[in-house]
């Protein structure tokens, strides 16, 4: 992957900062800028077949189904926009809740973004159900065992895909068929993962995929993917002379066709640079020249070892809380976080609190000599305790 190319898409880059906040939101390329704001201009208000402008809107929405189908290896007539992963999340447990009650279980785990833990605990509460909770060893941040929380009483199970925190990438496909086995259903938050390696709902096998693309260059809203035949038969809130047609049926109020002409962009632009295959092999090189950069400094603490994990590291600085260390690095100018990025249970399940630590994310556009800066950043604050 030709990173300088890459870097030349980015105009927020001319600042000189050295961006490791990817895993927040990641920045947006100038394409894509311009394309969400040519739809805006252009006249579009709702879909339909007689006008210009309805046609226009039309294209639109179904080439944006389209872009995210081929990117998720999903059918294009089950991807779902709504305004946030979290939104998403929230309207389809209070969904499925419809059919849970007393003696039902659903399965979360302590690795999750919150966006993946509280929807399923909220709606299993108020159905009645129970909630089983799945653990991760501390040190290596690995998932336990999902057998022992699984049983013919579970109807779905909740998993991460990639932690936000950790960057540990649990066996998905593993625990899928595991809950596939004892007649549940599978949700994956897909967020982390989607930004930094090449996804597919079928490998993966979700029942139900989300993802955010803002998280891959694309604007703010979020996604869910499932087959159509299993979306047709669920029926969530509505109005009334809205559609019943599958995927808008869940699809509340007008889209935001300027955001769907952004992510069709977005993904445009993933595909031009060499695709997702191509972003995880570079930035793995990156990580690596990370981790063994890190593994110098005595006073730095890197939290997890998992077996395979996205770029993400979180750390911590012998003699300084996260906030001092982010406010330091800032002040060299490079930008790395601090906090538990709402993966809240993760933090305090870890021994961290609710304070987490310093999140470390590495994007498409990082570089080498980036690198070298925070590595030098973090030096300097171990020379300074």
């Amino acid at each position: 992957m030709d990173v300088d190319r890459v870097r030349a898409s980015f105009p927020a880059l001319a600042s000189g900062l050295a961006r490791f906040d990817g895993p927040g939101g990641s920045l947006v390329p100038d394409e894509v800028a311009r394309t969400v704001a040519a739809a805006m201009t252009s006249g579009m208000c709702q879909r339909g077949t007689v006008t210009e402008p309805e046609r226009l809107a039309e294209a639109t929405t179904t080439e944006a189904r389209a872009a995210v189908g081929r990117f998720l290896g999903a059918d294009p007539r089950g991807v779902v926009f709504g305004r946030s992963m979290t939104a998403l999340a929230f309207d389809l447990a209070r969904t499925l809740a419809r059919s849970w009650g007393p003696g039902d279980e659903v399965v979360v785990t302590r690795l999750d973004h919150d966006a993946d833990i509280r929807p399923w605990v909220v709606a299993a509460e108020r159905a009645g159900a129970t909630v089983r909770w799945l653990g991760f060893d501390p040190v290596t941040t690995e998932l336990d065992d999902v057998s022992t929380v699984l049983s013919p009483r579970t109807s779905l199970v909740a998993v991460t895909a990639a932690s936000n925190l950790f960057g540990t990438r649990p066996p998905v496909r593993a625990i899928a068929d595991a809950a596939h086995a004892v007649g549940a259903l599978v949700h994956v938050d897909a967020v982390h993962l989607a930004a930094h390696a090449p996804v597919s709902i079928t490998e993966l096998g979700a029942d139900f995929l989300s993802c955010s693309p803002y998280k891959f260059f694309g604007p703010h809203l979020g996604v869910l993917a499932a087959d159509p035949a299993l979306l047709e038969t669920l029926h969530p809130d509505k109005l009334l002379p809205s559609t019943e047609v599958v995927p808008e049926r869940f699809e509340l109020g007008t889209l935001p066709y300027e955001q769907l002409a952004g992510v069709t962009a977005a993904l445009a632009f993933i595909d031009d640079i060499g695709g997702m295959a191509e972003v995880e092999a570079y930035e793995d090189g990156l990580l690596e020249r990370l981790l063994t950069g890190l593994g110098r400094l005595p006073h730095v603490r890197v939290h997890g070892s998992p077996a395979r994990r996205t770029p993400t590291v979180l750390l911590q600085v012998d003699g300084f809380a996260g906030e001092q260390v982010r406010i330091a690095l800032a002040e060299r100018g490079v930008l790395a976080p601090a906090g538990s990025f709402y993966a809240l249970e993760a933090s305090r399940h870890a021994g961290l609190g609710d304070a987490g630590g310093v999140r470390v994310g590495l994007s498409p556009y990082s570089t080498g000599a980036e690198v070298d800066r925070l590595l030098d950043g973090l030096a300097a604050l171990g020379s300074s305790a």
